[in-house]
């Protein structure tokens, strides 16, 4: 048995017939329905590094970019003019955020590897991404915690991760054979974060989720 590294309920592995054959260990939360990677298993950062090196993320790479665009075609109806936001693990390039200052939205970055930098975080902001960044959270729940204080009342957060639509269907699934996700979200463990954090949220896709902050 585990804690759960989101909702600290006590959680317990994963039954065997849905464990990946990986050799990592996976706990399933029955409070919030998230599964995660043992904290034995959690890689290092230098690990992270590399494996992310890996990744095919070039400003000049038009499907990323496109890939990125669908945040903010879901946030632009949702912003006012001049709305300023926050890309929080943008990765070793600040793609996403170019493409919100494109859209007269002035965007700040933030990643704890390639961008370190955290004076971005001392503010607040109308709107805040994170992109293909949740999976590879090893303290959930601090990490949300963040993204709440960083947001403004009425502001908005997307977050695009891929969500377990079937728990049958995990050990197959591609989505953990990246050895730096160790998180993995279902659309209850989205509704567990909007209740916890009394955000508002909206599932636009498969992959992305709005969340709207509301007052107390």
């Amino acid at each position: 048995m585990e804690t759960c590294s989101l909702c600290q309920a006590p959680s317990v592995e994963l039954e065997p017939e849905l464990r990946p054959s990986d050799g990592r260990t996976y706990f399933l939360c029955p409070e919030c329905d998230l599964i995660f990677v043992a904290g034995s298993n959690l890689p290092t950062l230098e690990r992270e590094k590399q494996r992310y090196e890996l990744h095919d993320n070039d400003p000049g790479n038009t499907g990323y970019r496109a890939f990125l665009a669908r945040a903010v075609e879901c946030l632009r109806p949702h912003l006012q003019k001049g709305a300023r936001g926050l890309d929080y693990g943008c990765g070793p390039s600040p793609v996403l955020a170019s493409l919100f200052d494109a859209e007269g939205f002035p965007t700040a970055f933030f990643d704890p590897i390639f961008h370190k930098n955290s004076s971005p975080l001392g503010e607040t902001y109308d709107f805040v991404t994170c992109t293909e960044a949740a999976e590879h959270f090893h303290r959930p729940r601090e990490e949300f915690a963040r993204l709440d204080s960083l947001l403004r009342l009425e502001g908005w957060l997307a977050v695009m991760t891929k969500r377990i639509e079937d728990r049958r269907a995990f050990r197959d699934w591609h989505y953990h054979r990246d050895p730096t996700h160790v998180c993995f979200y279902s659309i209850r463990t989205m509704n567990w974060l909007a209740q916890h954090h009394r955000w508002r949220c909206s599932v636009v896709s498969p992959d992305i989720v709005l969340f709207q902050k509301k007052s107390r």
